[in-house]
């Protein structure tokens, strides 16, 4: 089982549950943003259907923070699931 298991947290992050999207925030320097996540319930699938704008607006994090965890997390997590997905 810990094959498929990296730091913790499923390998596809479609299966992560609220707690992993927090963790894995929270391991990429977003200590105070991560807790929005957990807030707002979103988990691995919510996480890949974020826009842009719903990260930069409905999450009201900072813009800083918001437009990185987006440029540099959420769309990569996104385009990595599309190419193992398709």
């Amino acid at each position: 089982l810990s094959s498929s298991v990296e730091n913790g947290r499923p390998p596809d992050p479609a299966d992560w549950a609220v707690i992993d999207v927090v963790n894995y925030f929270r391991k990429a320097g977003f200590e105070e943003q991560a807790n929005v996540f957990q807030e707002q319930e979103i988990d691995g699938k919510s996480l890949l259907l974020m826009t842009r704008n719903d990260v930069l607006t409905g999450l009201s994090l900072k813009l800083g923070p918001a437009l990185k965890i987006y440029e540099y997390h959420v769309k990569p997590l996104q385009t990595q699931h599309l190419k193992n997905n398709s």
